[in-house]
């Protein structure tokens, strides 16, 4: 009697209505590759797998038929490339990677992949019905081409002020100390490194990609030079610091531009939620491959750092942050799709493939709760968003190649901040500071060649060619082998 009482009181409690996921945003880091020391950099065996294991993760979750959290009108088994909008920058290392991924999240189709013909024979897609998605190359992307063979991320942004704002930090009292103190360390594993950086080089300033040389041969090589060096402390304090010199050159709380690829990867997840509320789930979901500094440099402008350190370090192999686009409407359909007041957005972290370490979710903007209204979320990444390329161009200070129409156009259609930025940029006379720049090199340079040219016609000099001098010295039977070697990139 007490159960039947209890049950018949459990049916009268109200229903909790059902959460419905309207889309997602996915921003996915690459798998394993190679060193970025010995470039170009490759997806290794085990890199393919980690982001297939973490797209095949995203399908039982968002994709598949039974789903835990299926994404509203999304195709569960065949690819629907309409409703996918997936974007990498133009590097193998990250399009290796998204192809990786995408067939997680859509393997082969098999029988469901046989067409039939007039004739009534099948024909099955090669690979057992391998599905063919579309990654666009973007060069708006917020990592840049060939990211991963650059060793300093930024230097491949074109961003003016990002690049200026970075190169500060190799100004700053923080990083000549740190410079200082860890010269031994770096200097004792010389007998680990020293078939890929000289002494010169190994110093904090090449603290990523010394950690990463190491870091990759301690997954791969079974036998590595002086090994018993590379103690656990050791590699955790090459960790260490190969985090701090990262999030430094990719965030700056005074200095915001330095975090210009989070702000260009925080337009883009805006821009695709957005199209998927205003297109009524047409297409759902967004999905870029991207480099680590645009995690940093997002996690900075989100105010991760705050929740916690951990968000300073760089994420690990195949890691992704995904933005969930929910609702609580009872009902929905293209007939009646949910309002933006109706729609919430969720964050979420994997740090490493999803397979083996869940996203967890994480509060956004300093805020206390996990789940925000769309609103809310629009205008709080809004308020760091860079969308277009007039706002970029703006932003960065850059006047030329993509930018040289922008600044022509004298940041017309801009806010009143824009036009202030720009009024600062220019001089008394209406040029602007950049070109007068230029007016005056040019000016100084005319003024020397003109006193030049009158020293030599007063000293009766002329002048030869090198090639002529070269001859003649050839000639007269004595020769010079020159040819200093360039410096590399970690000098």
């Amino acid at each position: 009697m007490e159960l039947k009482t209890l049950l018949l009181s459990l049916a009268s409690m109200p229903l909790t209505r059902a959460e419905t996921v309207l889309g997602v945003y996915i921003f996915h880091r690459h798998g394993d590759r190679t060193p970025k020391a010995l470039a170009p950099t490759n997806l290794t065996a085990l890199g393919a797998d980690e982001v297939f294991q973490s797209g095949s993760y995203y399908r039982a979750k968002y994709v598949a038929s039974d789903a835990s959290s299926p994404i509203y009108g999304l195709s569960n088994d065949i690819a629907v490339p309409t409703q996918l909008s997936v974007t990498s920058p133009a590097d193998s290392v990250l399009q290796s990677s998204a192809l990786a991924f995408l067939q997680g999240i859509y393997p082969p189709a098999g029988t469901n992949g046989v067409s039939v013909l007039a004739n009534k024979s099948e024909v099955q897609a090669p690979l057992g019905g391998y599905q063919y998605i579309p990654v666009s190359t973007s060069s708006t992307a917020s990592s840049s081409s060939n990211s991963e063979n650059n060793e300093w991320l930024q230097g491949g942004s074109g961003c003016g002020n990002a690049m200026v704002s970075s190169n500060n930090y190799f100004l700053s009292p923080e990083y000549t100390s740190t410079l200082d103190q860890t010269r031994s360390f770096y200097s004792s594993l010389l007998p680990v490194i020293n078939s890929t950086f000289s002494a010169s080089q190994a110093t904090f300033k090449n603290a990523y990609t010394i950690f990463d040389y190491i870091n990759v041969a301690t997954i791969h090589n079974q036998s590595i030079p002086s090994a018993d060096l590379l103690t656990n402390e050791t590699l955790y304090e090459l960790r260490t610091l190969a985090d701090n010199h990262e999030w430094n050159l990719a965030y700056n709380s005074s200095d915001p531009i330095r975090a210009v690829a989070g702000a260009t990867l925080a337009a883009q997840i805006v821009q695709q939620l957005n199209s998927t509320l205003t297109g009524k789930g047409s297409t759902p979901v967004g999905i870029q491959f991207g480099a680590y500094a645009s995690f940093m440099s997002f996690f900075g402008l989100a105010q991760l750092d705050k929740v916690s350190a951990d968000f300073t370090g760089v994420v690990d192999y195949a890691s992704s942050i995904v933005f969930e686009l929910v609702t609580n409407a009872t009902s929905v359909s293209r007939a009646s799709y949910p309002g933006a007041d109706d729609v919430s957005v969720r964050f979420y972290l994997a740090n490493g493939t999803a397979a083996a370490n869940p996203p967890r979710v994480f509060p956004l903007f300093g805020r206390g709760e996990t789940t925000l209204p769309w609103t809310t979320f629009a205008s709080e990444m809004n308020k760091f968003a860079i969308g277009d390329t007039a706002a970029w161009c703006q932003a960065c200070g850059n006047t030329t190649g993509i930018c040289a129409s922008s600044a022509s156009t004298g940041g017309e259609g801009g806010d009143g901040s824009a036009d202030a930025a720009a009024a600062s940029t220019t001089s008394g006379n209406g040029i602007s500071l950049p070109v007068a720049g230029v007016i005056g090199a040019l000016v100084t340079l005319v003024v020397i060649l003109g006193v030049e040219g009158l020293v030599y016609a007063l000293a009766g000099l002329k002048l030869v060619k090198k090639s002529t001098l070269a001859a003649s010295a050839a000639a007269a039977g004595s020769g010079v082998t020159s040819g200093t070697a360039a410096a590399g990139s970690k000098a």
